[in-house]
Protein backbone atom coordinates (compact mmCIF):
# COMPACT_ATOMS: atom_id res chain seq x y z
CA UNK A 1 0.00 0.00 0.00
CA UNK A 2 2.84 2.25 1.04
CA UNK A 3 4.42 1.77 -2.52
CA UNK A 4 0.93 1.97 -4.89
CA UNK A 5 0.88 5.40 -2.59
CA UNK A 6 4.44 6.77 -3.75
CA UNK A 7 3.89 5.89 -7.33
CA UNK A 8 0.45 7.68 -7.36
CA UNK A 9 2.18 11.22 -5.42
CA UNK A 10 4.93 10.95 -7.94
CA UNK A 11 2.83 10.50 -10.80
CA UNK A 12 0.39 13.64 -9.46
CA UNK A 13 3.85 15.86 -8.61
CA UNK A 14 4.81 14.76 -12.99
CA UNK A 15 1.34 15.68 -14.06
CA UNK A 16 1.82 18.89 -12.54
CA UNK A 17 4.88 19.88 -13.54
CA UNK A 18 3.69 19.18 -16.98
CA UNK A 19 0.79 21.08 -16.41
CA UNK A 20 3.00 24.12 -15.38
CA UNK A 21 5.52 23.66 -18.78
CA UNK A 22 2.68 24.09 -20.87
CA UNK A 23 0.93 27.02 -19.15
CA UNK A 24 3.90 28.77 -19.23
CA UNK A 25 4.47 27.34 -22.87
CA UNK A 26 1.40 28.78 -23.80
CA UNK A 27 1.70 32.48 -21.73
CA UNK A 28 5.25 32.89 -23.80
CA UNK A 29 3.51 32.13 -27.35
CA UNK A 30 0.80 34.75 -26.16
CA UNK A 31 3.30 36.82 -25.26
CA UNK A 32 5.23 36.77 -28.97
CA UNK A 33 1.82 36.73 -30.74
CA UNK A 34 1.05 40.39 -29.21
CA UNK A 35 4.98 41.53 -29.78
CA UNK A 36 4.42 40.85 -33.35
CA UNK A 37 0.80 42.09 -33.40
CA UNK A 38 1.60 45.54 -32.08
CA UNK A 39 5.29 45.28 -34.51
CA UNK A 40 2.82 45.56 -37.20
CA UNK A 41 0.11 47.53 -36.69
CA UNK A 42 2.88 50.39 -35.37
CA UNK A 43 4.45 49.44 -38.50
CA UNK A 44 1.18 50.61 -40.28
CA UNK A 45 0.46 53.52 -39.03
CA UNK A 46 4.38 55.21 -38.98
CA UNK A 47 4.36 54.36 -42.60
CA UNK A 48 0.71 55.14 -43.96
CA UNK A 49 1.45 56.16 -47.22
CA UNK A 50 -1.96 58.72 -47.72
CA UNK A 51 -0.41 61.59 -47.61
CA UNK A 52 -3.03 62.75 -50.71
CA UNK A 53 -5.21 65.49 -49.82
CA UNK A 54 -8.47 64.84 -49.65
CA UNK A 55 -11.63 66.95 -49.49
CA UNK A 56 -15.36 66.03 -48.82
CA UNK A 57 -17.34 66.07 -52.25
CA UNK A 58 -19.97 67.96 -52.89
CA UNK A 59 -22.01 65.04 -53.87
CA UNK A 60 -22.70 61.74 -51.78
CA UNK A 61 -22.45 59.67 -55.21
CA UNK A 62 -18.86 60.77 -55.81
CA UNK A 63 -16.53 58.12 -55.34
CA UNK A 64 -13.03 60.34 -56.24
CA UNK A 65 -10.16 62.22 -53.95
CA UNK A 66 -9.47 65.29 -54.38
CA UNK A 67 -6.09 66.36 -54.95
CA UNK A 68 -6.92 70.23 -54.56
CA UNK A 69 -9.31 72.89 -53.44
CA UNK A 70 -10.80 74.41 -56.34
CA UNK A 71 -12.75 77.65 -56.73
CA UNK A 72 -15.99 78.89 -58.87
CA UNK A 73 -18.23 81.81 -58.77
CA UNK A 74 -20.37 81.89 -55.68
CA UNK A 75 -23.07 83.53 -58.20
CA UNK A 76 -23.45 84.26 -61.86
CA UNK A 77 -24.26 87.68 -60.92
CA UNK A 78 -20.49 88.14 -59.27
CA UNK A 79 -18.66 87.61 -61.94
CA UNK A 80 -14.84 88.58 -60.23
CA UNK A 81 -16.39 88.42 -57.23
CA UNK A 82 -16.52 85.97 -54.31
CA UNK A 83 -15.47 82.19 -54.98
CA UNK A 84 -16.10 79.02 -53.25
CA UNK A 85 -13.86 75.82 -52.56
CA UNK A 86 -15.11 72.87 -54.84
CA UNK A 87 -14.22 70.06 -56.64
CA UNK A 88 -12.87 70.27 -60.85
CA UNK A 89 -12.15 68.06 -63.42
CA UNK A 90 -8.41 68.22 -62.62
CA UNK A 91 -9.19 66.75 -59.38
CA UNK A 92 -11.19 63.70 -60.32
CA UNK A 93 -8.64 61.16 -60.06
CA UNK A 94 -9.00 58.20 -58.13
CA UNK A 95 -5.86 57.75 -55.08
CA UNK A 96 -4.35 54.67 -55.78
CA UNK A 97 -1.70 53.02 -53.01
CA UNK A 98 2.19 53.10 -54.12
CA UNK A 99 3.45 49.67 -55.67
CA UNK A 100 5.43 46.90 -53.48
CA UNK A 101 8.78 48.14 -52.09
CA UNK A 102 10.51 46.28 -54.33
CA UNK A 103 9.03 48.34 -57.04
CA UNK A 104 10.84 51.40 -55.70
CA UNK A 105 14.38 49.99 -55.63
CA UNK A 106 15.47 52.67 -58.21
CA UNK A 107 13.95 55.43 -56.32
CA UNK A 108 15.20 54.36 -53.07
CA UNK A 109 18.73 53.67 -53.96
CA UNK A 110 18.43 57.23 -55.69
CA UNK A 111 16.40 59.77 -54.36
CA UNK A 112 17.88 62.80 -52.41
CA UNK A 113 15.94 62.94 -49.29
CA UNK A 114 17.17 66.03 -47.70
CA UNK A 115 15.39 67.63 -50.81
CA UNK A 116 12.23 67.07 -49.84
CA UNK A 117 12.91 66.62 -45.69
CA UNK A 118 11.56 63.81 -46.12
CA UNK A 119 11.80 60.26 -43.71
CA UNK A 120 12.98 56.92 -45.29
CA UNK A 121 9.39 55.56 -44.17
CA UNK A 122 7.76 58.62 -46.41
CA UNK A 123 9.99 57.91 -49.60
CA UNK A 124 9.21 54.69 -49.43
CA UNK A 125 5.80 53.22 -48.11
CA UNK A 126 5.14 50.14 -47.39
CA UNK A 127 2.78 47.43 -48.93
CA UNK A 128 -1.06 48.05 -48.30
CA UNK A 129 -4.06 45.35 -47.95
CA UNK A 130 -4.94 45.34 -51.58
CA UNK A 131 -1.96 47.27 -53.58
CA UNK A 132 -2.25 44.20 -55.97
CA UNK A 133 -5.73 45.34 -57.09
CA UNK A 134 -4.82 48.99 -57.61
CA UNK A 135 -1.11 48.39 -59.83
CA UNK A 136 0.33 44.62 -60.79
CA UNK A 137 3.49 45.55 -62.30
CA UNK A 138 3.62 49.20 -63.53
CA UNK A 139 7.13 47.96 -65.04
CA UNK A 140 5.72 46.36 -67.47
CA UNK A 141 3.74 49.46 -68.94
CA UNK A 142 7.02 51.94 -68.41
CA UNK A 143 9.03 49.17 -70.94
CA UNK A 144 6.01 49.15 -72.87
CA UNK A 145 6.24 52.90 -73.53
CA UNK A 146 10.05 52.35 -74.16
CA UNK A 147 9.02 49.97 -76.78
CA UNK A 148 6.23 51.95 -78.20
CA UNK A 149 3.29 49.18 -77.52
CA UNK A 150 1.20 49.69 -74.67
CA UNK A 151 -2.48 49.81 -74.04
CA UNK A 152 -4.96 50.37 -71.16
CA UNK A 153 -5.12 47.14 -70.60
CA UNK A 154 -1.95 46.26 -69.19
CA UNK A 155 -2.91 48.73 -66.23
CA UNK A 156 -4.72 48.01 -63.25
CA UNK A 157 -8.16 47.19 -63.04
CA UNK A 158 -8.69 49.72 -60.84
CA UNK A 159 -7.39 52.50 -63.08
CA UNK A 160 -9.19 50.81 -65.92
CA UNK A 161 -12.39 51.48 -64.61
CA UNK A 162 -11.71 55.10 -63.34
CA UNK A 163 -11.00 56.43 -67.10
CA UNK A 164 -13.91 53.81 -68.48
CA UNK A 165 -15.66 56.20 -65.58
CA UNK A 166 -14.54 59.11 -67.19
CA UNK A 167 -15.57 58.18 -70.53
CA UNK A 168 -18.99 57.35 -69.53
CA UNK A 169 -19.26 60.81 -67.77
CA UNK A 170 -18.13 62.66 -70.87
CA UNK A 171 -18.41 65.89 -68.55
CA UNK A 172 -17.48 67.93 -71.30
CA UNK A 173 -20.15 66.57 -74.36
CA UNK A 174 -17.17 65.07 -75.98
CA UNK A 175 -18.47 63.87 -79.55
CA UNK A 176 -15.70 62.90 -81.80
CA UNK A 177 -16.93 62.44 -85.84
CA UNK A 178 -13.07 62.33 -87.11
CA UNK A 179 -11.58 59.10 -88.74
CA UNK A 180 -9.24 56.83 -87.24
CA UNK A 181 -5.83 55.70 -88.83
CA UNK A 182 -4.16 53.35 -86.51
CA UNK A 183 -1.20 52.37 -88.58
CA UNK A 184 0.56 55.50 -89.17
CA UNK A 185 4.46 55.90 -90.38
CA UNK A 186 6.24 58.49 -87.41
CA UNK A 187 6.64 60.82 -90.36
CA UNK A 188 2.42 60.60 -91.14
CA UNK A 189 1.85 61.77 -87.39
CA UNK A 190 4.72 64.52 -87.39
CA UNK A 191 2.75 66.10 -90.56
CA UNK A 192 -0.44 65.59 -89.00
CA UNK A 193 0.69 67.31 -86.01
CA UNK A 194 2.38 70.24 -88.17
CA UNK A 195 -0.80 70.47 -90.09
CA UNK A 196 -3.19 70.04 -87.47
CA UNK A 197 -1.53 71.77 -84.36
CA UNK A 198 -0.55 74.70 -85.01
CA UNK A 199 -0.78 76.99 -81.77
CA UNK A 200 -3.58 79.45 -80.84
CA UNK A 201 -4.26 82.02 -78.42
CA UNK A 202 -7.06 84.29 -77.34
CA UNK A 203 -6.26 87.63 -79.65
CA UNK A 204 -9.03 89.55 -78.35
CA UNK A 205 -11.51 89.88 -81.50
CA UNK A 206 -14.25 87.28 -80.76
CA UNK A 207 -17.04 87.94 -78.31
CA UNK A 208 -17.15 87.96 -75.36
CA UNK A 209 -13.72 88.99 -75.13
CA UNK A 210 -13.75 92.28 -77.91
CA UNK A 211 -16.24 93.96 -75.59
CA UNK A 212 -14.24 93.33 -73.10
CA UNK A 213 -10.82 94.90 -74.85
CA UNK A 214 -8.97 92.12 -74.65
CA UNK A 215 -7.47 93.48 -77.83
CA UNK A 216 -5.20 95.91 -75.98
CA UNK A 217 -4.09 93.92 -73.44
CA UNK A 218 -2.80 90.64 -74.98
CA UNK A 219 0.85 91.03 -76.26
CA UNK A 220 1.85 89.74 -80.12
CA UNK A 221 1.25 86.13 -80.84
CA UNK A 222 3.96 83.33 -80.21
CA UNK A 223 6.15 82.49 -82.85
CA UNK A 224 9.45 80.09 -83.72
CA UNK A 225 12.55 82.05 -82.09
CA UNK A 226 14.57 79.16 -80.49
CA UNK A 227 16.56 76.85 -81.81
CA UNK A 228 17.22 73.81 -78.93
CA UNK A 229 14.92 73.72 -76.01
CA UNK A 230 13.60 71.69 -72.90
CA UNK A 231 10.66 70.49 -71.61
CA UNK A 232 11.00 69.73 -68.31
CA UNK A 233 8.28 67.37 -66.85
CA UNK A 234 7.50 67.71 -62.68
CA UNK A 235 7.63 63.73 -62.54
CA UNK A 236 9.34 62.96 -59.30
CA UNK A 237 11.73 60.62 -61.53
CA UNK A 238 14.10 63.45 -61.91
CA UNK A 239 14.96 63.70 -58.46
CA UNK A 240 18.32 62.43 -58.34
CA UNK A 241 19.24 62.62 -62.40
CA UNK A 242 21.65 64.84 -62.84
CA UNK A 243 20.05 66.48 -65.91
CA UNK A 244 20.68 69.91 -64.79
CA UNK A 245 23.54 71.21 -66.93
CA UNK A 246 22.13 69.39 -69.72
CA UNK A 247 18.35 71.35 -69.58
CA UNK A 248 19.83 74.57 -68.73
CA UNK A 249 22.35 73.97 -72.10
CA UNK A 250 19.13 74.54 -74.44
CA UNK A 251 18.36 78.07 -75.86
CA UNK A 252 14.62 78.08 -74.18
CA UNK A 253 13.48 75.85 -70.98
CA UNK A 254 9.68 75.20 -70.46
CA UNK A 255 8.67 74.34 -67.03
CA UNK A 256 5.37 73.45 -65.42
CA UNK A 257 2.49 75.47 -63.03
CA UNK A 258 4.77 75.79 -59.73
CA UNK A 259 7.25 73.53 -59.65
CA UNK A 260 10.42 75.32 -58.76
CA UNK A 261 14.09 75.04 -59.78
CA UNK A 262 15.46 76.46 -56.66
CA UNK A 263 16.66 73.94 -54.24
CA UNK A 264 16.58 71.25 -57.61
CA UNK A 265 18.91 72.85 -59.56
CA UNK A 266 21.69 69.69 -59.93
CA UNK A 267 18.40 68.00 -61.07
CA UNK A 268 16.52 69.96 -62.93
CA UNK A 269 18.34 73.08 -63.67
CA UNK A 270 18.06 76.41 -63.05
CA UNK A 271 16.85 78.47 -66.15
CA UNK A 272 13.02 79.20 -67.29
CA UNK A 273 12.09 80.80 -70.23
CA UNK A 274 8.18 79.57 -70.31
CA UNK A 275 6.03 78.62 -68.02
CA UNK A 276 2.14 76.91 -68.69
CA UNK A 277 0.10 77.09 -66.49
CA UNK A 278 -3.18 75.28 -65.70
CA UNK A 279 -6.03 77.93 -64.58
CA UNK A 280 -5.82 76.92 -60.88
CA UNK A 281 -2.46 78.10 -60.68
CA UNK A 282 -3.76 81.97 -61.60
CA UNK A 283 -7.17 81.47 -59.07
CA UNK A 284 -5.82 79.70 -55.81
CA UNK A 285 -4.52 82.04 -53.42
CA UNK A 286 -1.77 78.89 -52.00
CA UNK A 287 0.07 79.25 -55.55
CA UNK A 288 0.76 83.20 -54.89
CA UNK A 289 0.46 83.57 -58.46
CA UNK A 290 0.49 87.42 -57.86
CA UNK A 291 3.69 87.59 -55.64
CA UNK A 292 5.82 84.59 -56.33
CA UNK A 293 9.06 85.14 -58.06
CA UNK A 294 8.42 81.44 -60.37
CA UNK A 295 5.84 83.89 -62.86
CA UNK A 296 8.63 86.98 -63.16
CA UNK A 297 10.74 88.02 -65.98
CA UNK A 298 9.32 84.88 -67.73
CA UNK A 299 6.67 83.97 -71.09
CA UNK A 300 3.39 82.81 -69.41
CA UNK A 301 1.14 80.38 -71.06
CA UNK A 302 -2.20 79.52 -68.92
CA UNK A 303 -5.05 77.42 -70.16
CA UNK A 304 -8.21 76.53 -68.88
CA UNK A 305 -10.55 73.46 -70.25
CA UNK A 306 -13.80 74.82 -72.02
CA UNK A 307 -16.32 72.98 -73.70
CA UNK A 308 -15.73 70.44 -76.26
CA UNK A 309 -17.90 72.81 -79.23
CA UNK A 310 -15.26 75.76 -77.96
CA UNK A 311 -18.80 77.65 -76.20
CA UNK A 312 -16.65 80.92 -75.44
CA UNK A 313 -19.48 83.12 -73.93
CA UNK A 314 -20.34 79.94 -71.64
CA UNK A 315 -16.70 79.50 -71.15
CA UNK A 316 -16.32 82.72 -70.32
CA UNK A 317 -18.92 82.86 -67.37
CA UNK A 318 -18.04 79.34 -66.25
CA UNK A 319 -14.47 78.52 -66.59
CA UNK A 320 -13.22 75.84 -64.83
CA UNK A 321 -11.21 78.51 -62.56
CA UNK A 322 -11.61 81.92 -62.94
CA UNK A 323 -8.62 82.84 -65.26
CA UNK A 324 -9.75 86.29 -66.56
CA UNK A 325 -9.88 88.07 -63.71
CA UNK A 326 -6.03 87.57 -62.53
CA UNK A 327 -5.04 87.69 -66.27
CA UNK A 328 -6.65 91.18 -66.90
CA UNK A 329 -4.67 92.15 -63.06
CA UNK A 330 -1.27 91.07 -64.37
CA UNK A 331 -1.62 91.98 -67.73
CA UNK A 332 -2.18 95.65 -66.65
CA UNK A 333 0.29 95.97 -64.24
CA UNK A 334 2.79 94.15 -66.46
CA UNK A 335 1.86 94.48 -70.12
CA UNK A 336 6.02 94.51 -70.81
CA UNK A 337 5.61 90.83 -69.94
CA UNK A 338 4.06 88.04 -72.57
CA UNK A 339 1.67 86.30 -71.22
CA UNK A 340 -1.39 84.67 -73.52
CA UNK A 341 -3.93 82.12 -72.62
CA UNK A 342 -4.63 78.86 -75.09
CA UNK A 343 -7.99 79.07 -77.10
CA UNK A 344 -9.72 76.30 -76.62
CA UNK A 345 -9.64 75.37 -79.88
CA UNK A 346 -5.70 74.66 -80.04
CA UNK A 347 -6.81 72.44 -77.04
CA UNK A 348 -9.25 70.05 -78.21
CA UNK A 349 -7.57 69.88 -81.56
CA UNK A 350 -4.89 67.57 -79.51
CA UNK A 351 -6.84 65.71 -78.06
CA UNK A 352 -8.54 64.92 -81.75
CA UNK A 353 -5.24 64.40 -83.09
CA UNK A 354 -4.33 61.41 -79.97
CA UNK A 355 -8.47 60.05 -80.59
CA UNK A 356 -7.48 59.88 -84.14
CA UNK A 357 -4.74 57.64 -84.25
CA UNK A 358 -6.17 55.40 -80.93
CA UNK A 359 -7.94 52.50 -80.99
CA UNK A 360 -9.52 52.40 -77.52
CA UNK A 361 -11.99 55.42 -76.72
CA UNK A 362 -9.19 57.90 -74.85
CA UNK A 363 -10.86 59.81 -71.94
CA UNK A 364 -12.61 62.79 -73.35
CA UNK A 365 -11.07 65.63 -71.18
CA UNK A 366 -8.47 67.80 -72.06
CA UNK A 367 -4.68 66.59 -72.98
CA UNK A 368 -2.71 67.22 -70.08
CA UNK A 369 -0.32 70.45 -69.39
CA UNK A 370 2.38 67.92 -70.31
CA UNK A 371 1.43 67.16 -74.08
CA UNK A 372 0.15 70.88 -74.21
CA UNK A 373 3.30 72.37 -72.98
CA UNK A 374 5.30 69.39 -75.81
CA UNK A 375 3.16 70.56 -78.73
CA UNK A 376 3.38 74.15 -77.61
CA UNK A 377 7.38 73.92 -77.57
CA UNK A 378 7.25 72.13 -80.91
CA UNK A 379 5.58 75.36 -82.28
CA UNK A 380 8.53 77.28 -81.29
CA UNK A 381 11.79 75.43 -81.53
CA UNK A 382 13.83 73.67 -84.11
CA UNK A 383 14.64 71.05 -81.85
CA UNK A 384 12.97 69.83 -78.48
CA UNK A 385 14.36 67.77 -75.61
CA UNK A 386 11.52 66.50 -73.52
CA UNK A 387 12.89 65.27 -70.05
CA UNK A 388 10.56 62.76 -67.39
CA UNK A 389 7.38 63.01 -69.64
CA UNK A 390 7.76 59.20 -70.47
CA UNK A 391 9.52 58.07 -67.15
CA UNK A 392 13.10 56.84 -67.05
CA UNK A 393 14.48 53.77 -64.60
CA UNK A 394 13.76 56.53 -61.89
CA UNK A 395 10.03 56.07 -62.35
CA UNK A 396 7.94 56.30 -58.86
CA UNK A 397 4.30 56.85 -57.98
CA UNK A 398 5.74 60.23 -56.35
CA UNK A 399 3.96 62.48 -58.52
CA UNK A 400 6.18 65.67 -58.80
CA UNK A 401 9.94 66.05 -57.21
CA UNK A 402 8.86 69.22 -55.12
CA UNK A 403 6.10 67.82 -53.37
CA UNK A 404 4.70 64.53 -50.97
CA UNK A 405 2.04 63.26 -53.20
CA UNK A 406 1.58 59.24 -54.56
CA UNK A 407 -0.63 58.53 -56.85
CA UNK A 408 0.34 56.67 -59.93
CA UNK A 409 -2.51 58.05 -61.77
CA UNK A 410 -0.20 61.26 -62.35
CA UNK A 411 2.22 58.68 -64.69
CA UNK A 412 -0.52 56.67 -66.65
CA UNK A 413 -3.23 58.90 -66.46
CA UNK A 414 -7.10 58.42 -65.50
CA UNK A 415 -8.49 62.10 -65.60
CA UNK A 416 -6.07 62.94 -68.70
CA UNK A 417 -5.80 60.67 -71.45
CA UNK A 418 -1.57 60.47 -70.38
CA UNK A 419 -0.95 57.08 -71.43
CA UNK A 420 -2.09 57.25 -75.24
CA UNK A 421 -0.32 61.06 -74.91
CA UNK A 422 3.05 59.39 -74.33
CA UNK A 423 2.51 56.80 -76.85
CA UNK A 424 2.07 59.15 -79.50
CA UNK A 425 5.17 61.16 -78.07
CA UNK A 426 6.93 57.86 -78.52
CA UNK A 427 5.86 57.34 -81.34
CA UNK A 428 7.30 60.70 -83.18
CA UNK A 429 10.42 60.74 -80.74
CA UNK A 430 13.57 59.97 -82.67
CA UNK A 431 15.46 59.36 -79.19
CA UNK A 432 17.36 56.21 -78.36
CA UNK A 433 15.74 53.64 -75.90
CA UNK A 434 19.29 54.18 -74.01
CA UNK A 435 18.32 57.88 -73.48
CA UNK A 436 14.47 56.92 -72.38
CA UNK A 437 16.07 54.58 -69.82
CA UNK A 438 18.27 56.55 -68.14
CA UNK A 439 17.21 60.27 -68.67
CA UNK A 440 13.83 59.98 -69.43
CA UNK A 441 14.44 61.95 -72.52
CA UNK A 442 12.48 61.88 -76.03
CA UNK A 443 13.75 63.95 -78.78
CA UNK A 444 11.12 65.84 -81.26
CA UNK A 445 11.75 68.07 -84.67
CA UNK A 446 10.21 71.47 -84.30
CA UNK A 447 7.38 72.24 -87.31
CA UNK A 448 9.88 73.85 -88.78
CA UNK A 449 11.91 71.18 -89.77
CA UNK A 450 9.37 68.61 -90.82
CA UNK A 451 8.93 68.00 -94.49
CA UNK A 452 5.72 67.38 -95.44
CA UNK A 453 4.62 66.17 -99.14
CA UNK A 454 2.45 69.38 -100.72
Amino acid sequence: MVVQDSRFLRLQHAMKQSAQVLLLALLIWMLLALLVFTYFADFQVNQNPKTISSFKSESPRSTYFQHSGRAIKASSNARWGVFAERRGPYQRRQAFLPPHPKEYFYFRNFVDRRRLGLKKSMINPPEGKGRDDYFSNPWSVVRGLWKGHVSSRMLSVKLQRAMKDHVHTNKHRVLYKGQRKLNKSKQEMLCQMKEQAQIRTLNGTEQPFADLGFKQLVPPPLQQKYRTCAVVASAGAILNSSLGHEIDSHDAVLRFNAAPSEGYERDVGSKTTIRIMNSQILANPKYRFGSSLLYKNITLVAWDPAPYNIDLHKWFLRPDYDLFTPYITHRKAFPEQPFYILHPSFIWKLWDIVQSITEENIQPNPPSSGFIGIILMMNLCEEIHVYEYIPSMRQTDLCHYHELHYDMACTFGAYHPLLYEKLLVKRMSTASEEDLRKKGKVTLPGFSKIKCPL
